[in-house]
Parts: structure tokens; sequence; C-alpha cells
């Protein structure tokens, strides 16, 4: 079984945390001081954005079905060994297009700064262990990596020690 990012949004305090590490993450320093000191404006890969009021974290789904991959039309966007849905390593260049950003059913694509390139989360921010920066740096818990099995047995586990209190 793969394991996925999930989303708790009872636990999201809109801390933007997740933001800043995945950009973090992502910079050529590898550190918030370094990105800074070295003057690089790193992206981020996962948006927090508000719906009410509740705090939402929204990053790519690596949808089964992408429409991402099926509207790209230079085969940059693509399904890689991982599962991961990305658009390096693929059969050609992104064009900056844009048609995967018009598709994207959660908004998450976006253009990278001075370039006409699509940047979306790529998965490419795990450490040794695997565990993606967002998860990492989410302070609350709101966000999980792990199979969705085992995920839907802990909700039941606590909705059961709740219920029967």
């Amino acid at each position: 079984m793969t394991r996925e990012l999930l989303i708790n949004y009872e636990r999201c305090l809109g801390c933007r945390s997740c933001e800043l590490a995945c950009a973090t993450a992502h910079s050529l320093a590898k550190s918030l001081f370094g990105a800074v000191l070295g003057g690089e404006a790193p992206l981020k890969r996962i948006f927090v954005s508000q719906s009410g009021s509740r705090k939402v974290p929204l990053n790519c789904r690596h949808c089964q079905d992408a429409p991402c991959i099926d509207a790209c039309i230079t085969g940059a966007m693509h399904r890689n060994s991982d599962g991961i849905v990305t658009n390096q390593g693929g059969e050609a260049p992104c064009t900056g297009c844009w048609m995967c950003v018009m598709v994207c059913p959660y908004g998450v694509i976006r253009a990278e700064t001075g370039k006409r390139e699509a940047v979306k989360c790529d998965r490419n921010c795990t450490d040794h262990t695997g565990v993606p920066a967002c998860v990492k740096a989410c302070p609350t818990g709101a966000l999980a990596f792990t199979t969705v099995d085992s995920h839907s047995g802990k909700k039941r586990k606590e909705f059961l020690e709740r219920a029967l209190k």
C-alpha cells in the first residue's frame, strides 16, 4: 500500500508552517536562513487557504486519474515510478502552456517565477524517513503521511473510544 498525504482539517490552525517547510526544502540552500541570505525566493508547493471559518491546507493529491497528465501537450506532466505526478524528467520539458493549471481541480499548480514552467508538489522534500517536509513541520498533526487503511482504522478507533465514554 502506498502512503498518502492526508489532512485533518479540524486540527489546522493556519500557521503556515507547512508552507515554509515546503519552500525551504525546495530551496537551493535547504535552509531558511541560507535561502534568505542567498537572496533566493523558493516557491511553496502547499497552500493554506481559508474556507469559511476553517483553514484548509491544499496540495497536489497525485490523482489516480490526473487531469493534468491528460492535458499536458508536451508529455512533461507524467506519473513517475513511485506514483507521484510530476513534470520533471518527462518526455519533453514543460513549455509553460498552463493547461495543467487550468484543469487541476485543486488549484495547486502554479507558474515558476521568471520561467515558463509549472510548479507543483513533487515530494522531493523527504528526508531519510521518507516523510514530506510539510508533515514534519505541522505542529498540530493536521497533516499525516500514512496509508488510507491505517488512517481510517485510527479514526474508527477514536470514534469508538469517544462513543463508549
